[in-house]
């Protein structure tokens, strides 16, 4: 019997360009046949998919270690929760492939889901920061990534599965880029010019703040973000792959300063908007595998 394997998105290079959609469920609707529906279309790398706790609740199931976001506040700072139903990331080189790719899945979940959320992310040259700072300079690669994101070991219909944590940040790039360049890098821990991180950045600085190994448990995520920029300003749109979302509310803890009251540097030019968490099913035979949610 074929096993189930991962989404193949998740663990791909970031693309050329993105669109991030979120969906609610609309009250009194019958989400089952949509998601059969959502069960039966292929998957190919250029989509992923995730499917939020209220939902998995709303079918009488449970997927262990699925939460909702948490809304969270800090010395000067807030997270909030905006947990959604489902989220589609569409990938892709092509903006209009995404355009129609994008359409098709709000098209599919019409029938009970609404679309409240839509940003289009794009890869700023090799994959920067809109700051000009490397993102996910510490990603995990290769073994490490899929033992990092991947479940394992957890039963049928949950193997090859994932979990997500995806943000929208806000920047106020005109306040970050009036810094003097040593005071953005002691923000970033990482000389721009480089790459290289400096052992004497502040305690604040954001690698120190998010350093995966220094955690107990080690917190490692598998990081796929991108920026975003239109009408309502520029930012980032952070996505976190792991086996648990643990590591990701580990670091977001510390950045908050929940252990010692020091906030991360990053909080001194952007914010965050939203917040959710997805479980990321299994494919098999190239659809998504959604037996744990008895469909």
């Amino acid at each position: 019997m074929q096993s189930s394997t991962p989404q193949s998105g998740i663990l791909a290079p970031v693309p050329s360009f993105s669109r991030y959609l979120e969906f609610g469920a609309i009250p009194d609707r019958d989400i089952a046949p949509v998601l059969g529906q959502l069960a039966s279309r292929p998957v190919d790398q250029e989509l992923v998919l995730g499917i939020g706790p209220g939902l998995v609740q709303g079918l009488g199931q449970s997927i262990k270690g699925l939460r909702p976001f948490p809304g969270l506040s800090g010395p000067g700072c807030e997270i909030p929760s905006t947990q959604a139903d489902i989220w589609c990331w569409v990938r892709g080189d092509d903006r209009g492939r995404i355009t129609h790719a994008a359409r098709a899945v709000v098209r599919l979940l019409q029938p009970a889901f609404r679309c409240d959320r839509l940003v289009d992310g794009f890869k700023y040259e090799q994959g920067l920061d809109l700051t000009g700072y490397v993102d996910g300079t510490e990603n995990p690669e290769g073994d490490a990534a899929i033992d990092t994101a991947i479940l394992k070991d957890a039963g049928a219909g949950l193997d090859g599965s994932s979990f997500v944590a995806t943000q929208q940040w806000v920047h106020d790039l005109d306040h970050f880029e009036a810094l003097p360049q040593q005071e953005r890098d002691n923000i970033i821990g990482r000389r721009q010019s480089d790459n290289e991180e400096f052992d004497d950045a502040p305690i604040s600085a954001h690698v120190k703040r998010t350093a995966q190994e220094s955690f107990e448990p080690e917190a490692f995520v598998v990081r796929r973000s991108m920026p975003w920029a239109d009408a309502d300003g520029e930012g980032l749109v952070f996505v976190a792959f792991g086996a648990s979302l643990d590591p990701f509310e580990a670091q977001l803890g510390r950045m908050i300063g929940q252990e010692d009251n020091i906030l991360d540097g990053l909080f001194r030019f952007t914010r965050p908007i939203t917040g959710s968490y997805f479980w990321c099913p299994p494919t098999l035979d190239g659809c998504l595998d959604l037996s744990a949610l008895g469909i």
